[in-house]
């Protein structure tokens, strides 16, 4: 697939799914473990921006951005082999909770604003 040709979710999904039986790993690529590599790859994200001030983390370096899309990869690499174990359609399942946040973050309620939902469950009505 040449980097001219639109990739679909999909196609992502195929290509781990290939991956992972290549290797025989099916056997690893289990619900708990995959959970625990997402939460590691998370927390490897996170380190490089640990020591950083909010505007540092804005202006990024080349070598950097690239470390992070890898850490951003891993994440992405690993939930799609979750969800081709659990058999989910990461696609209806990402526009199913889109659509839930809609709801719980009204845009007319929440412009700048960085409270929980319950928040504005609990304010609702409220001219604050």
């Amino acid at each position: 697939m040449s980097r001219d040709t639109q990739i679909t979710l999909q196609d992502l999904k195929q290509k781990m799914a290939d991956f992972v039986r290549e290797r025989d790993w099916e056997q690893l690529h289990t619900p708990k473990n995959i959970s625990m590599s997402i939460a590691i790859e998370a927390a490897e994200l996170m380190e490089h921006f640990q020591w950083l001030t909010v505007e540092q983390s804005k202006t990024l370096d080349a070598d950097a951005l690239k470390d992070i899309g890898e850490e951003l990869a891993d994440i992405i690499i690993y939930s799609l082999s979750m969800a081709n174990f659990l058999q989910l359609d990461l696609a209806e399942t990402v526009l199913a909770k889109m659509e839930k946040n809609i709801r719980k973050y009204p845009a007319d309620q929440v412009q700048g604003k960085s409270h929980k939902y319950t928040y504005y469950q609990k304010n609702a009505g409220d001219d604050g």
